[in-house]
């Protein structure tokens, strides 16, 4: 309450009524170390309900964690280690920045599953609870969190996995934002989480007419939760928000926004504290509370002789290990990568696939799937079998839970944040694989990926209209540049095989941001590379002079992206054979070449050379920033139709003809001596 009331702003009922659920999980169920919040063998917290911030930092700080009771003051101020919701990186103990709600049910359900498959990468034949591999995932939720659908997804994917090692408070108190939840939700949460194949308890506080925090209910549903290791676990735990405070529980009121100087006093009063007295911590209560430290300490303790037992008798696993925990790559491993013949026609989306296929044996870490889109993304290492439970695994898919390929099912915004959940566990590189517009669907958690700097990898095929057939509602127009528009997001559009495997070596080697990667349906040709074309190794600069204009100094600059490269190189030809120097930039990721320095920028894109031209099958927003004022885009500003791609392109005007057009205004605009002029036809 005391928090609220200094920042003026905050959350202040749910943190009240959840008080005794996490101060009985930190300190009696929950395998922590304050001494040490990174430790490996630790169990993960996630506050899903990230509004209710105060939740896990008032734990923190009792629990002895590098946080202080003026940090508690300065909740949502400016510089606080206790910013308005939980961001990972900022505070010791905060595992993953939550607030949106749901996410961080589907953080936690990747947790669970990253757990799983780094228990059968390094310690697979133990017996359960036996290695040091083995801990569980706690989770807080709300009824904001179970109604939003990414629970929904989530919740449905990890009943189906089976994962034993997650456990799930609901905070079942009725109240929301605009107070009763009567009023948009009915349903039987727990008659859902049942049949999501969940173990389900309850605890119910209002149960004898009164109001009684009966902890010990809720000791025997976390006991009875971590007993079962075959089902996660749901415990709807039936609060009032805000109790004790006499007029503003159990109301909208107290949910969002601070109680007031008098409630804060008559709630004091009803509690015994002294109503005029604010942040008051006895030493008695806060050293008692610190005792879990010691207990921390010595779970440590303990799992350090297992892992040093377990690092003894496998010590090959154990570099692998160590090496995968400090993400760094394997000596060598980009020998692996696929080198691709030229003139063969290969769309990048299979050439993708063959770059997967090969870093399988090299890159044990490197794992992932599709939304159910794994032939069309080409997503599926050859040969590796399928994450999932022995009874759910298919002729197609044969696997096991230790399996390497996911199959998120048709649950895009899911897999996006259970992606995130893997990467923030630790050690493990997740990718996840749909149709580019269907980006939208998981938009939220790339921009938390993004937020947290997460090296989750997103493969994005069918990346324009030239997917075809299926019409608009399947081809991406806005959404290349609404990604680029997320900061901290690599957006990697290729223009070959040999590019693509260039960008997924250059992913891969980032470890501070998420990438996605957009490839084509089509067959693109693979460029004769060394013929007057630069070597597909520039890619990683995200932008380069693939082909210079045949004088070496340029009159036109063409930028173009993934499939219409190859357009702006056929252009290029025309131009050239007119007599006007051309240059070809291929830019497959912006945000790569805006991070070079200012003198390699210039000199791929000269500031005296103002006629350009992007060549893009989107819209062109953000390139009016490279072609300038005197440029020109040759981009699609609509939605596409239902057509073979071939026909599309010409039909909008996706040509090399329109991109000489192009070029000639441009040149026109920008001044160049003799551009426009054109021949009379006599008298």
């Amino acid at each position: 309450m005391d928090s609220v009331e200094e920042a003026g702003s905050g959350h202040p009922g749910t943190a009240m009524s959840l008080a005794p659920a996490a101060y009985l999980l930190f300190q009696r169920f929950l395998r922590h170390d304050p001494t040490d919040p990174s430790w490996a063998g630790r169990d993960r917290f996630v506050l899903s309900c990230g509004h209710s911030s105060l939740t896990l930092y008032i734990q923190l700080y009792l629990s002895g964690y590098p946080l202080t009771l003026d940090d508690l003051k300065s909740l949502r101020k400016w510089g606080s280690l206790t910013p308005g919701h939980p961001e990972h990186g900022h505070t010791a103990g905060v595992e993953t920045t939550t607030g949106p709600l749901g996410q961080g049910v589907a953080n936690a359900v990747g947790m669970a599953m990253a757990a799983r498959r780094e228990r059968g990468l390094f310690d697979p034949d133990a017996a359960p609870g036996e290695s040091p591999f083995d801990h569980t995932i706690w989770s807080f939720c709300s009824d904001g969190d179970i109604e939003e659908g990414i629970s929904h997804e989530a919740s449905s994917l990890a009943g189906h996995q089976k994962l034993g090692n997650l456990v799930l408070l609901y905070d079942d108190n009725h109240i929301s934002i605009e107070d009763d939840t009567a009023i948009a939700l009915s349903e039987d949460v727990r008659a859902r989480y049942a049949a999501y194949g969940w173990d389900v308890h309850e605890v119910d506080w209002t149960v004898n007419g009164d109001y009684e925090e009966n902890v010990g209910a809720l000791a025997a549903a976390f006991e009875a939760a971590k007993a079962d290791t075959e089902r996660p676990s749901f415990i709807a735990l039936r609060t009032i928000i805000g109790w004790p405070a006499p007029n503003k529980k159990n109301t909208g009121k107290i949910h969002g926004s601070a109680l007031g100087a008098d409630e804060v006093a008559a709630t004091k009063k009803v509690l015994g504290m002294d109503p005029a007295t604010s942040f008051d911590v006895a030493e008695d209560v806060l050293a008692h509370a610190r005792d879990v430290a010691d207990r921390g300490r010595a779970l440590h303790a303990d799992w350090e002789k297992t892992f040093r037992a377990w690092r003894e008798a496998n010590a090959e696993r154990a570099a692998e290990f160590d090496r995968i925990s400090a993400r760094r790559l394997p000596d060598g491993w980009a020998g692996a990568l696929p080198e691709f013949e030229a003139g063969k026609e290969v769309a990048t989306r299979a050439a993708s696939g063959q770059v997967l296929g090969a870093l399988a044996g090299v890159l044990p870490e490197l794992w992932g799937g599709s939304a159910d889109l794994a032939e069309s993304n080409n997503t599926t290492m050859k040969g590796e079998p399928s994450f999932v439970p022995e009874e759910f695994q298919t002729k197609e898919f044969p696997g096991h839970r230790y399996g390497r390929t996911l199959h998120f099912g048709v649950r895009e915004h899911a897999m996006g944040a259970i992606c995130n959940g893997i990467a923030l566990h630790g050690g493990t590189r997740p990718y996840g694989g749909t149709f580019l517009i269907f980006s939208d669907y998981m938009r939220p958690a790339v921009r938390l990926a993004a937020l947290m700097k997460l090296p989750v990898t997103y493969v994005w095929t069918h990346d324009s209209i030239g997917l075809g057939e299926d019409g608009p509602t399947h081809q991406p127009v806005e959404q290349l540049w609404s990604l680029r528009a997320i900061p901290g997001l690599d957006v990697v559009r290729p223009a070959d095989a040999n590019e693509t495997a260039v960008a997924w070596r250059t992913i891969l080697e980032n470890n501070d941001r998420p990438a996605g990667i957009a490839l084509t349906r089509q067959k693109l040709p693979t460029l004769a590379r060394g013929d007057g074309l630069a070597p597909a190794e520039c890619a990683a600069k995200g932008g380069y002079v693939l082909a210079d204009a045949g004088n070496g100094r340029p009159d036109v600059i063409l930028i173009a992206t993934g499939s219409e490269v190859s357009l702006a190189l056929e252009a290029r030809d025309t131009l050239e054979a007119e007599g006007t120097p051309t240059r070809v930039v291929s830019m497959p990721c912006v945000e790569w070449f805006d991070a070079q320095d200012d003198a390699y920028r210039q000199q791929v894109l000269p500031p005296s050379v103002r006629a350009r031209v992007s060549v893009e099958a989107g819209i062109a927003l953000g390139w009016r920033g490279y072609v300038g004022d005197a440029g020109e885009s040759v981009s699609l500003e609509h939605f596409g139709a239902s057509a073979d791609y071939k026909t599309l392109f010409q039909q909008f005007g996706l040509t090399a003809e329109r991109v000489v057009a192009a070029a000639h205004a441009s040149l026109i605009k920008a001044g160049v001596h003799g551009a426009g002029r054109g021949e009379t036809t006599g008298n």
